[in-house]
């Protein structure tokens, strides 16, 4: 098996959220096949985050998650492109993570990990469990699509569901009425005009309204609709929050699905640098457990999440020298040298 085959058979295991039992279960064999030591910790249901080791208490830990969005279509191939839904978020990154850990091992160096986790895409919720993990790295390479540049940082999210109750009736009598759907309506257009402020780095807020339900009939006055929403900004949750439920009025039943604060990341210098829109597990990944987080992978994310997701060979080539070196690099710097040069620091 070469690189491009790997990714291409991670692709062809469907993981949908809430659904990656059997990427686990590939993976684990596959590593163990490798030579490294497997360790699984269940996180809810049959779903499990997968820890590999090569032998010694990992200092780096390379990480990407197990889990897609929907919906699931597998892999094929040009000669430039590996397509199919999880190409560049996160299977291509997870194979060229997986690559550079099989010949860094092989090369004699062991103090690396390799942990995949479940759920990145709603709600973090296998990050949020690795923490339970006795890992005590020195740092973590959490892989998204960065196009093989160094994350300067990312912004925060909030994302949340917005209902409103209303009363049933004919929809020729609505004065006999209240519509829910109308209630929810003004209080989107609320939400739309907030300022939810521009980050010199991170650049300008954004607001998604994802998805929205309600009513039940064009003849019937909507007793109940909602709404779910992201916000990505650089402003604390908190802050975030106040002005949404400001905006929103006393009416609005209101539930937070995930929140998460934005991020100044740790980099290296002599590499290509990038901030970007969109966010990551790293919030969730407690610094006292895996150390300083640096974001880096394949991929272009302007193509995740779309029909035609793909990741060019090419960069899968290339990340797996790039994280090769980079783990060499932050290895050596967090050894003290006999001129009595700071362990953690580059010069």
């Amino acid at each position: 098996m070469n690189l491009i085959e790997l990714a291409k058979d991670l692709i062809n295991v469907p993981s949908v959220t809430g659904q990656e039992n059997e990427i686990a279960e590939f993976l684990k064999g596959f590593l163990k096949s490798q030579g490294f030591d497997i360790q699984t910790q269940k996180v809810q249901g049959n779903r499990k985050n997968v820890l590999a080791t090569s032998g010694s208490k990992p200092r780096i830990i390379l990480c990407t998650h197990l889990d897609t969005v929907p919906p699931y279509f597998g892999a094929s191939e040009d000669e430039d492109y590996i397509r199919g839904r999880g190409a560049c978020d996160a299977k291509g990154i997870m194979a060229s993570m997986i690559w550079a850990a099989r010949e860094l091992k092989k090369s004699g160096t062991k103090e690396i990990g390799l942990l995949f986790v479940v759920g990145e895409e709603t709600d973090s919720i296998g990050a949020k469990m690795a923490n339970d993990l006795d890992i005590g790295s020195d740092f973590i390479v959490v892989g998204e699509p960065t196009e093989n540049k160094l994350g300067l940082g990312h912004k925060g999210v909030v994302v949340f569901r917005l209902a409103f109750r209303g009363k049933a009736a004919h929809s020729a009598y609505p004065e006999l009425g209240v519509s829910a759907i109308e209630k929810l309506m003004d209080a989107l257009q609320n939400v739309r005009s907030l300022d939810f402020g521009v980050d010199p780095l991170l650049g300008k807020s954004t607001l998604n309204i994802g998805k929205i339900e309600g009513g039940l009939a064009a003849n019937i006055i909507a007793d109940f609709a909602s709404a779910e929403l992201s916000i990505r900004s650089a402003l604390p949750p908190a802050q975030i929050l106040e002005k949404v439920m400001a905006a929103v009025g006393q009416e609005a039943e209101f539930h937070i699905r995930s929140q998460s604060e934005a991020q100044r990341l740790f980099t290296v210098p002599g590499m290509e640098q990038v901030a970007v829109p969109y966010g990551t597990d790293i919030p969730h990944l407690h610094p006292h457990n895996f150390g300083k987080p640096l974001l880096l992978g394949p991929g272009s994310a302007t193509l995740a999440h779309t029909e035609d997701e793909r990741v060019e060979k090419r960069q899968l080539c290339e990340a797996v020298e790039i994280y090769k070196n980079l783990v060499k690099r932050l290895l050596a710097s967090t050894r003290t040298s006999k001129t009595g040069r700071r362990a953690g620091s580059f010069h």
